[in-house]
């Protein structure tokens, strides 16, 4: 949030919701709920990028790409508690209510 904008995120994932493939969907939850603005959006700017994906795909851990500021402590145990849970009510949410398809992306405009 900033006095010009508000940016949120919903997931709406095409594949099965596992541990396994939500590293990065977690990684953004969790630095929602926990780092200010600067350090989020540099932090997603790192997340976003393709090698990152490939990296935790072949079991990096998301700690490797925490930047320098971020509350790495606070970050880590938000993330390592952040259930499955909440990534499948975005889903139902994102199908149910926006009727959107598995994976289909939109963007969601509300004025302030």
């Amino acid at each position: 949030t900033s006095s010009h904008t508000r940016v949120g995120i919903l997931n709406n994932p095409s594949s099965k919701i596992k541990e396994d493939n939500t590293a990065i969907a977690r990684g953004i939850l969790a630095a929602f709920l926990t780092q200010n603005n600067s350090n989020l959006k540099s932090f997603l700017s790192k997340l976003s990028k393709e090698e990152t994906a490939k990296s935790l795909a072949a079991g990096n851990k998301i700690v490797k790409f925490l930047i320098p500021g971020m509350d790495g402590d606070t970050f880590e145990k938000r993330y390592n508690t952040l259930g499955l849970d909440l990534i499948k009510t975005h889903q139902m949410f994102c199908q149910e209510v926006l009727k959107l398809l598995p994976g289909q992306m939109a963007v969601i405009s509300n004025g302030r």
